[in-house]
């Protein structure tokens, strides 16, 4: 089984918070709180598709955006760093969903679009330890509903996509480029709620469940182990 993050498994980031990392990053680099706004908002393509390959990079990247001073790169790396951590907490009962499938003897991997700071801070959070295997776009050159994305998390599971379940929101038309890299796929109601951001959003008729909690029994009623 494959699982997007954002939407999926932790909250989609919100306008506030993006609001709060953008007046942290603001206050690091001593630039009004519009202008790290706009150069956050800015490069998100730059940070999700392969271009910027680290948070050093990341951090120099908007620095350069923003006029500011390369003294405050290694601040810039541990506000990204910290952002990351935080983004990256998700609740108890996912968890131990997660838990639950793996000892079933069910394959786990993660799909995301995500930039170079979280693609760093995931081995150190408590989600990784659930994972078989971890795709990000940032790494993988491609953003979502690149076939080369749901190839490569395919590859890394070492599973075929005749036999592998895909579940995300379906912000980035991931549920539609799931299925056209021969997966099955399914929605899950957007983490977070109605607030949360999703960039690439599309409609979907096919089968949507509430929250990635309920896919142990979901699975068993299928059949699945």
């Amino acid at each position: 089984m494959i699982l997007d993050l954002f939407g999926t498994l932790v909250s989609a980031p919100t306008s506030s918070e993006r609001s709060v990392a953008a007046a942290q990053l603001a206050w690091a680099m001593r630039v009004p709180m519009t202008v790290a706004e706009t150069a956050l908002s800015g490069s998100w393509q730059a940070r999700h598709d392969g271009r910027l390959r680290s948070g050093t990079a990341v951090a120099t990247h908007l620095i350069e955006r923003c006029g500011a001073s390369a003294a405050c790169t290694n601040e810039i790396e541990a506000v990204l760093a910290r952002l990351a951590h935080h983004r990256l907490q998700t609740d108890g009962t996912l968890l131990r969903a997660l838990n639950d499938l793996r000892q079933g003897g069910i394959r786990l991997a993660v799909l995301s679009d995500a930039a170079p700071d979280i693609a760093e801070a995931w081995d150190r959070s408590e989600l990784a330890l659930h994972f078989d295997a971890a795709v990000f776009s940032c790494r993988a050159g491609a953003v979502k509903p690149d076939r080369r994305l749901f190839q490569a998390v395919l590859r890394e599971l070492g599973a075929e996509a005749a036999r592998t379940l895909y579940c995300g929101d379906g912000g980035g038309d991931e549920l539609a480029g799931a299925e056209r890299a021969g997966m099955r796929a399914l929605r899950v109601a957007r983490r977070g709620g109605l607030t949360g951001l999703a960039f690439g959003d599309v409609p979907w008729s096919g089968r949507t469940i509430s929250a990635v909690e309920i896919l142990p029994s979901l699975l068993d009623g299928w059949g699945e182990r």
